[in-house]
Parts: structure tokens; sequence; C-alpha cells
């Protein structure tokens, strides 16, 4: 476009606008107009994010979220503001795309999480926490993809079985409430007798290996190979392999029949990757399967999940059972709201526990989630109340907490 052109549609849509005559004035329409237009665009072109060539899309996504938490261990209490745990964190994620031939893709996808204080790692010693945030890169890997065959991906990423059991909640409360100890994960369980001993934390008892805490046992991305099958009436299966080592394969089913919303999904995974804890020789199991059934006219729903894991060689399981029940209804113009209680149970045997203890873990709560259509935006109001006994005769707190936080996509 020609200079003189492009100063004289600059013109045209100022006075299209409406600008009263001070703003006329302030805007140099004369000689020196296209030097300002072409100044601006350069620092416009500077400022934003672009495509690196043409034959590659790039899309600029993710959420920021942040929450206030109330809490009470039966000893101390406190406020503490934070994210909401790694992996949830706020983010944002480079996603890009090329056609290579007609069904055939190749892309790639760089996601990096920023924690300001990660609700994983905090503990009643404010002071002694290893909570306080940073930028970390969450996954990095590309992959090609075709309609017919499937997606194959390398790299840095979610492994099948990360969050599989998770991620069928339809219901619009799955950040807020969730089977992972994102809340409470470091913090120690006060022995009633003796509220400053030495005691396990509130996430370590599940005997969850491979990330994860409580549920979500292969929890953290991996370095992995991963295939992800089309869609075939609802149905997908996964499968990934990381190094030293780690296989896991899922299955995946989403549909709607007569008013219903049902998903459901399940997963198999074998770890002996000694880096996440996992004793030399020895090879860490788990199963995970969750489902998901709401009435969309009324908005009534339900969702639950369990969680099963053992060690190939020592003796003993764990058990996680997670239900979740609800209504999600608009009755604003703002969104729909979603009310809900939630329940969770935990036993561990010998080989999970800490200091070769058995136990048993106990969570129930309440909590609201009001939807921002206008600005992809979900804010919450929860209370959660966690009790916990073992083997050893000894008594313990209770723990409990309030929270609100928000949500924004970008």
């Amino acid at each position: 476009m020609k200079k003189y052109s492009l100063c004289a549609l600059v013109a045209a849509g100022l006075l299209a606008g409406g600008l009263s005559a001070g703003s006329a004035s302030a805007a140099d329409l004369g000689g020196n107009c296209c030097a300002d237009l072409e100044e601006r665009v350069a620092e416009l072109e500077a400022t934003t994010a672009r495509k690196g060539n043409r034959k590659v899309s790039l899309t600029v996504s993710g959420w920021v979220a942040q929450q206030v938490v109330g809490w009470d261990d039966g000893y101390e209490e406190n406020v503490y503001v934070g994210d909401i745990g790694a992996t949830l964190s706020s983010h944002f994620k480079f996603t890009g795309q090329a056609t290579i031939s007609p069904g055939w893709y190749a892309g790639y996808v760089l996601h990096v999480e920023v924690r300001n204080f990660d609700s994983l790692s905090i503990t009643q010693n404010w002071s002694n926490s290893n909570a306080l945030g940073g930028v970390a890169l969450l996954q990095s890997f590309w992959f090609v993809k075709s309609d017919h065959l499937g997606k194959l991906s390398v790299g840095l990423q979610s492994q099948a079985s990360d969050n599989t059991a998770i991620l069928v909640d339809g219901s619009g409360s799955l950040v807020p409430a969730n089977w992972v100890a994102f809340d409470y994960n470091g913090f120690f369980i006060r022995n009633s007798a003796n509220p400053n001993a030495v005691t396990p934390t509130w996430g370590s008892i599940g005997g969850c290996k491979g990330g994860g805490a409580i549920g979500d046992c292969n929890g953290i991305t991996q370095n992995v190979i991963r295939y992800d099958s089309p869609t075939f009436g609802g149905f997908s299966v996964s499968a990934s392999w990381g190094e030293d080592d780690m296989w896991d394969v899922a299955a995946r089913y989403a549909g709607e029949h007569a008013g219903f919303k049902f998903a459901a999904a399940a997963a198999y995974n074998e770890n002996s990757t000694e880096r996440f804890g996992i004793l030399a020789g020895d090879t860490f199991q788990y199963f995970q399967v969750g489902a998901y059934l709401e009435h969309v006219p009324t908005g009534l729903f339900a969702y639950g999940a369990y969680g099963n894991s053992q060690y190939d060689i020592q003796a003993g399981e764990s058990d996680t059972y997670y239900v979740k029940a609800g209504l999600r209804e608009r009755w604003t113009p703002l969104g729909h709201t979603v009310l809900y209680g939630e329940y969770e149970n935990n036993k561990a045997d010998l080989a999970f526990a800490n200091a070769g203890t058995s136990t048993d873990f106990n969570l129930w709560g309440l909590g609201v989630v009001q939807e921002i259509d206008a600005a992809a935006m979900s804010l919450w109001v929860s209370y959660r109340h966690l009790d916990y006994s073992n083997n050893t005769g000894n008594s313990y707190e209770d723990f409990q907490y309030i929270k609100a936080g928000a949500l924004i996509n970008f």
C-alpha cells in the first residue's frame, strides 16, 4: 500500500470514529502522518508475537490463577496467598502447526509455568518453605499428526496416563476440587500429644511415586515418546514410553446420549525410575479410572475416580477413592454456577506409608464456582476438612482450610 493511501485510510478512520476537535488537532494528519504511522507499526511489530515463518502457525495461550488460603492444623492458624500448584499454576504456552500435505501436519508445543508461591510446597514454616516460585519448563515437544493414523509426539510432555482420571471431570470444578493434594501437600500432620514432633506431610501418605500426591500417581511431565490415536465413535487410546523406565497405556470415551453427557477414562503405568524414590530393582505400578455423568437439562452431575498403586517386589498396596456430586446451572447472565460436595479416602499398607505404618486418610469438602463467560474466567470459594490415622496408636490433629481464588484464561 502506498504511504499516501495509508495516510488517507488513517485519516478516514479517525474521522469515522467521531473524534472531538481537541482529539483531531492532537492527531497530526499533515506531512508527518506516515512517519508517525510507520513508527507506530514498527513499535507494534517489536512487541507482538509473530510466527517465525509463513508456513508454521503460532498460537499463544495460557492462564493466570491465584488464591487465598486460610488454614488451621489444630495447633496453628494462618493465611497464605499464592498459586494453585505445579502443573495448574499460571503459565503460557506456544503452540504451532504446519500442513505437510492434506491430512498430515507437523507442530510443536513450548509450555512454560510461572509460579510465585507453589501450593504443593508450602508448609507451616513459611521461612523454611521451598514454595517460592520461579519459571519452569513444563512441556517442550514436537509432533507429527495424521487425520487417519493419529499423532506421534517426542519430547518433554504429559505421558499417556498423566491426569487420565481427572480430565474427564466436566463439571467446571476440576481446578479447585480434585483428588491431588495441591493445596495441602507440604503441610506436616500435627501429633496431638506433641505438636512439634516430626511427622509425615499430608501429601506423602498416599503412596504415590512418579509425581502426584494422594491421586494421579504419574503426574509430572517426562521425556517420552507418545502416541495418540484418532477418535472413533467417541473412543481413543494413547501410549507412551520414557527412559529408565516408564511406560503406560490409556483409553478414553466421551459422548452425549438422551440428554446425558458421559465421559470415562482408564490408564495403567509402570515406572522403575529411581529419581522418583522407587527402590533400585523395583517397579511401581499404578492403575486409575475416572468417570463423569451429567444430566444436561437439570445440570445435576456426578464424578468418581479410583486409583490403585503397588510395587512389583515389595508387599502392600494403596487404594484411593474420590467422589464429587453437585449442580451445574446457569442462574445469571455471567455464566454457569457450580455447587458441589466431595469426599476422598486413601488407605496405604506398610510398603507405602512412612516409618513402616499403615495409614487411613479422609477428606470431605463443599464449594461453589462461578464462571464468567465474557472474561473466560472462573472464581471459587471452598472448604475442606482432612483427618488422618495410622496403626501406631498416636492421635493426630485434623486439618481444615478455606480457599478463595480465580483463574482467567488468555
